[in-house]
């Protein structure tokens, strides 16, 4: 097949995701600072030119055939990608620009967010665009299209740059108005009288706390799981249970009393890094907010 089939010119190909975006090739003209005659002709020339209808018309309206909606779904990633990139592009010439940083979310709303004053303060060049991700999976499929992503993990993976911000401590905390006798308990009498929480991302925690301390796993009550580590905080602050969490993330729950630690903490086998794709690492939005990052004090493991 001729390439130039497949490689329709941006013009029609944005004059045809416009118009499927409004649903109505005036209001993609008026978008485009076109006419909405000189919108309707691109579009039927990339109709032509794939030999299938993108769009039912019924006199001055239009909806998207199935083919059509297939198209736009594909494309409107694509020209989102190209957008991006222009924009990162740009940037080289300003030393500013964009990121789109993914951030586990507790991590992020906990952790992250409180500090961003700081960072526009000092950067006010730079915008950064926050995505929720929770890590399943290899990190590219989790970073996506993203620039960089903060995560955990092991630090090492292939095609990366990563830069590790603390090394993962794990505590055992419960609410201290249900269960006023914490200061008593010991591993040993521990999991036969508490409901244990976790999250779904870390299904073998409280096996490998128990096999840690000796203890008979047939003795674990185990509880709900949660989807986001925020929820499990809640739920543990609540009453419902005790949760095995990253200290990092329960530091103000603790210092206010509204959690309290149960054991020492132990070494999760993970860290906390920044890490993003080689093909970014010169990207000046992120090296801004890189430096800013590791500049940061991280508590001490």
């Amino acid at each position: 097949m001729n390439p130039r089939r497949l490689t329709p010119s941006m013009s029609v190909l944005v004059a045809f995701e416009a118009s499927a975006r409004h649903c109505s090739f005036t209001k993609a003209a008026d978008e485009l600072m076109l006419t909405q005659s000189a919108v309707s002709r691109q579009v039927q020339a990339l109709e032509s030119s794939l030999g299938v209808d993108l769009f039912h018309r019924e006199g001055r309206r239009i909806e998207l055939t199935v083919a059509g909606a297939l198209y736009q779904h594909e494309l409107s990633a694509a020209l989102g990608r190209i957008r991006s990139a222009t924009l990162q592009t740009i940037a080289f010439r300003s030393q500013g620009g964009t990121l789109q940083l993914a951030v586990l979310p507790t991590f992020g709303s906990k952790w992250l967010m409180p500090r961003m004053n700081d960072f526009y303060t000092k950067h006010p060049e730079v915008i950064v665009h926050i995505h929720s991700r929770i890590m399943r999976g290899d990190l590219a499929s989790a970073a996506g299209e993203m620039n960089a992503i903060i995560c955990a993990g092991s630090g090492t993976w292939p095609g990366f740059v990563s830069h590790e911000l603390l090394t993962e401590k794990l505590v055992v905390v419960a609410s201290p108005l249900a269960l006023p006798e914490y200061r008593s308990i010991t591993p040993g009498n521990f999991g036969a009288r508490s409901l244990l929480l976790n999250v779904v991302s870390r299904p073998n925690a409280w096996s490998d706390w128990f096999e840690r301390n000796g203890l008979d796993h047939h003795t674990m009550r185990l509880g709900p799981s949660f989807e986001l580590t925020g929820h499990l905080i809640q739920a543990v602050i609540a009453g419902i249970g005790v949760g095995l969490l990253p200290r990092i993330l329960v530091q103000d729950e603790i210092e206010s009393g509204a959690l309290v630690t149960l054991f020492e903490p132990i070494d999760s086998g993970r860290g906390y890094y920044l890490a993003y794709p080689n093909r970014y690492q010169n990207l000046p939005s992120l090296m801004t907010f890189r430096d800013w990052l590791l500049s940061l004090p991280f508590p001490v493991s």
